[in-house]
């Protein structure tokens, strides 16, 4: 693949808007509904609070996540309410996606770098399941990069520097594709080649190019 008049070797590839479709207004209606008015400022796409963040850099386990947010709401809100709330954020993944992401490995090292939970991978990895007959995404990546396992998160410089020392990978020869500017900006302080992707799917983009 050539990407701005540079030959890649490698492709990261964020999950949540752009593998997997995700609605982030979805869980600040969700947790509204619940007796949280001010959830959008608690958790938004560009900046997260401490609890968001200490969950997803793995500080904190889902048990304590959960017992967290209960704190904010009426004392009879269920474990399964509040888990469901936090997990209305995923979406769907079209199939075709997958057909390019197999695609991309003919030629390419992939890998999936995300800022993520272990709530939502449960989840996400039982939607594949039922849906797509699949365990979880890891038949389709050299390495998965999940924030919460790492113990980092985007847009944190460490993470990045993390992946490409971890994978061995080249940041002039590495396209990084994430629906978040400021994830975007971060990679491309280190020398990755980034792709913002904004009103595009990702099978478009990658089509003709791979």
């Amino acid at each position: 693949m050539i990407y701005e008049n540079q030959t890649i070797d490698a492709i990261i590839f964020d999950l949540g808007g752009v593998i997997l479709n995700i609605d982030y207004q979805l869980p600040v209606k969700a947790f509204k509904k619940l007796g949280i008015e001010n959830f959008n400022e608690l958790f938004s796409q560009a900046s997260q609070g401490n609890l968001f963040n200490d969950y997803e850099t793995g500080n904190i386990s889902s048990y304590d996540f959960v017992n967290e947010i209960k704190k904010y709401l009426p004392q009879n809100t269920s474990d399964v309410a509040i888990i469901n709330a936090w997990n209305s954020i995923l979406l769907d993944l079209p199939e075709e996606r997958l057909f390019s992401l197999e695609k991309a490995a003919e030629n390419h090292r992939i890998f999936l770098l995300s800022n993520t939970n272990a709530l939502h991978i449960e989840s996400f990895n039982q939607y594949l399941l039922n849906n797509l007959q699949l365990p979880s995404l890891e038949p389709f990546f050299e390495t998965l990069y999940l924030s919460y396992e790492v113990g980092l998160r985007k847009p944190d410089l460490r993470i990045f520097e993390y992946v490409l020392q971890d994978a061995g990978l080249v940041p002039e020869r590495t396209l990084f594709i994430d629906d978040s500017i400021q994830h975007i900006q971060a990679a491309s302080e280190l020398g990755i080649l980034t792709k913002h992707l904004v009103n595009e799917d990702i099978t478009t983009f990658l089509e003709g190019k791979i």
